[in-house]
């Protein structure tokens, strides 16, 4: 299903980004592996785990029809209800249902929670597909091509970010087929493995976009730096290509539009930031100002009595004290 995010810095929204489904849990080829995050007291047996899934399911469809009327208010307090039904160890299900309660949040307007909400979404599907920690050669890159665009030098090289193969380490790993196993099964199993990946990387893309909008709009200076990590982010994962667990290979893509959005943002983003910066710390320092003459008012002095003085050598600065100053 299509992601659609508007423009950052526009007032009206566009349609509404499409909602997620979770298709049914594959099985896993391991309880240890879940057990990593897990306690194992928190786990349910297969036929109370199916019967809290259909709860689930059932409460998010009349969740999503709201959404589709566009009652987003009522629809977060469905799609809440829909998370107390879901097991909590489902880090797909739970994923899904917060990035929708982000989507309600975003038309609302709601910039703060609908950050939240994006976040706690981006951490259950971490917890499932951990990106790539970036090298310090691939962070020195990053850094030389955003002093490019801010000075305009950038030359057309987007067409080429984010294609380099994934260091993941099951990239690299043979997948053999259990002797025990029936090939067929085994071949379903890695098919299901494929096509849930996929889906974990949409729904990842999604949040990430949705975050990063809110941020922009939030407008605040560590929202727009955060606005700026996450598009940058954005960037980064479109074209990259990875080996599935089937040994297939699968390139991650973002829609045209919202590759542009990320791409526009990206431009203005920097300029935003240091009008904001200068705006925050002039307050900042107001602040700092007003309560130094609170404190100093009782022994007849004020902040004015102070001077901050520069030396040219050093780039240090000294305080002097001016007795007359007002």
């Amino acid at each position: 299903m299509s992601s659609s995010v508007s423009d950052p810095v526009s007032s009206t929204p566009k349609p509404a980004p499409g909602l997620e489904k979770a298709p049914p849990s594959p099985p896993s080829d391991s309880d240890d592996e879940q057990e990593t995050f897990h306690d194992a007291a928190t786990h349910f047996s297969p036929e109370d785990e199916a019967t809290l899934l259909a709860e689930c399911n059932a409460t998010k469809a009349e969740a999503n029809s709201l959404f589709a009327q566009k009652d987003y208010a009522q629809a977060i307090s469905t799609y809440d209800r829909a998370l107390s039904s879901c097991p909590n160890y489902l880090d797909y299900e739970m994923a899904v249902l917060k990035c929708n309660i982000s989507a309600c949040h975003l038309y609302l307007e709601d910039w703060k929670n609908t950050i939240d909400s994006a976040s706690e979404a981006l951490e259950n599907l971490e917890r499932l597909d951990p990106l790539p920690k970036p090298s310090r050669s691939n962070k020195q890159q990053q850094k030389q091509q955003q002093r490019q665009k801010q000075n305009g030098t950038a030359k057309s090289t987007r067409g080429n970010l984010g294609k380099e193969t994934s260091s993941n380490s099951d990239d690299t790993v043979v997948v053999e087929i259990p002797a025990d196993e029936d090939e067929a099964v085994a071949l379903h199993r890695l098919s299901h493995s494929d096509a849930r990946l996929a889906d974990i990387r949409r729904i990842r893309i999604k949040s990430l976009l949705r975050r990063a909008r809110a941020r922009h709009r939030l407008a605040t200076w560590s929202s727009l730096t955060g606005a700026q990590e996450d598009y940058t982010l954005l960037l980064s994962l479109h074209n990259t290509t990875t080996t599935t667990p089937s040994s297939s290979t699968r390139t991650q893509t973002i829609a045209s539009n919202d590759l542009k959005t990320v791409h526009d943002a990206l431009a203005r983003l920097p300029a935003e930031i240091n009008t904001v910066k200068e705006k925050e710390m002039g307050e900042m320092m107001g602040s700092l100002k007003d309560l130094g003459n609170k404190i100093l008012s009782p022994f007849g002095l004020s902040t004015d009595n102070f001077k901050m003085v520069k030396d040219e050598k050093t780039g240090g600065y000294s305080m002097n004290f001016e007795q007359g100053a007002k």
